[in-house]
């Protein structure tokens, strides 16, 4: 089979198509005939070296997939040979077949194509194991995004609208507060002109919002303190500001304040088979009534993915970026 192979830590353009044998089956997985992949930020962590793949993983580059499922063990799953699936793989996916945990394939949503499907495992995986099961979002509470145009805060912003929150976003120019703001968002912000803490503060009366997805970390992080509501949860996802920060204990225990954060790549296949099975019941329904809906900024072909990561670098996408492996 072709694959998408890094040829040594570095930019772009070390990405290349070589030659692989297709994927032995461990037991509990499935073969994947991909018609698309998701490209996302771990992609790049990973190309530059900084972002390794776990212990037994491929280490070809991808996280998600959708395509035909071509081989496994199928009983008792209620899928058969030839569905298309999506897939959150640990590595592999930038290839044209793919071993992917049968535990981590949901159906393509009734009406979707596998570019719009490709675009679904790993943003949705992560949205829901940290905003939903590790930050607990319930009832009326409020969540804030930090990024809300990346992929990640595309799917935050509609799954937590979609079940009845309110979401306030951050982004980078005036066009993005305005898609965050179309995605569902109360109130884009401009990072680079207002600041968040103050405008979270007004459209809450004081109060400050109740989670706060962030993928920046470094000095955000304190400033995120200021603009939780009492009890409030801050999840870190990623460190593009930095891996340090210098927190306010005090104001983290008597506002009974929780900073945690997670990575989801190296959890288990049961832990991400539960969330699979959340996914299923709580946000296919969304997808498939149109109530959520993917949101892809471009696609790329097989041979373009130095293209796609040089877009995936400029952070002038909103949404997502996906290989489409049948053009």
């Amino acid at each position: 089979m072709r694959a998408i192979e890094i040829s040594q830590p570095g930019g772009p353009e070390v990405l290349r198509i070589c030659e692989r044998a297709i994927p032995v089956l461990r037991a509990g997985e499935v073969l994947i005939k991909v018609h698309a992949a998701g490209i996302n930020r771990p992609d790049v962590f990973q190309r530059k070296g900084a972002y390794p793949a776990p212990a037994g993983a491929s280490d070809l580059p991808g996280l998600e997939v959708a395509g035909e499922v071509v081989a496994g063990e199928l009983s008792g799953s209620g899928f058969a040979l030839g569905d298309m699936v999506c897939a959150l793989v640990a590595g592999g996916g930038y290839a044209e077949y793919c071993a992917a945990p049968l535990a981590q394939c949901l159906p393509v949503p009734h009406g979707f194509t596998a570019v719009q499907a490709a675009a679904l495992p790993e943003t949705f995986f992560t949205v829901w194991s940290n905003v939903f099961d590790r930050a607990g979002l319930t009832g009326s509470e409020t969540l804030l995004v930090q990024g809300g145009t990346s992929g990640i805060g595309v799917a935050a912003i509609q799954m937590a609208t979609a079940l009845g929150h309110k979401v306030i976003a951050t982004a980078g120019s005036d066009e993005k507060c305005r898609a965050c703001e179309e995605l569902g968002a109360i109130r884009g912000i401009n990072y680079k002109t207002e600041n968040f803490e103050e405008v979270v503060h007004s459209l809450t009366g004081g109060r400050g919002v109740d989670v706060v997805l962030d993928m920046v970390a470094g000095d955000y992080v304190n400033r995120e303190l200021t603009c939780m509501a009492d009890d409030g949860r801050l999840v870190v996802i990623a460190l593009l500001g930095g891996a340090k920060a210098q927190l306010d204990m005090g104001a983290i225990l008597r506002r009974r304040l929780t900073v945690t954060g997670s990575t989801l790549r190296a959890r288990s296949v049961e832990f991400k088979q539960v969330i699979a099975q959340k996914l299923h019941q709580k946000i296919w329904p969304l997808l498939e009534s149109g109530k959520i809906k993917p949101v892809i900024y471009k696609t790329f072909s097989f041979e373009q993915a130095s293209e796609a990561h040089v877009l995936m670098e400029s952070s002038e996408h909103i949404g997502k970026i996906v290989l489409d492996f049948c053009v």
